[in-house]
């Protein structure tokens, strides 16, 4: 039996302007921010290279990651939340 996608997920969500530098215009579904996130970070090779959790924000990201200039990725999601509406 297929499992359905839960529809909280799929919901497309408002981006502030911030986020919307990072990952475009939306409205997106927050799976689909998440997604367009990370192939921000690996473009820009944002990761950190020997602890793979941490990312450094240039300038677009900063204004999402609170002013801070690193996060780990679990922090980011919550982060990134406060950005979507």
């Amino acid at each position: 039996m297929a499992r359905k996608p839960n529809a909280a997920f799929m919901k497309k969500m408002s981006i502030s302007p911030a986020l919307e530098k990072v990952i475009g215009k939306g409205p997106y579904p927050r799976t689909e921010v998440v997604k367009k996130l990370w192939a921000y970070i690996r473009k820009h090779k944002l990761q950190d290279t020997k602890n793979k959790r941490m990312i450094h924000a240039d300038e677009n990201l900063k204004a999402v990651f609170s002013g801070k200039n690193s996060v780990n990725m679990f922090e980011m999601t919550k982060l990134v939340s406060k950005h979507l509406n």
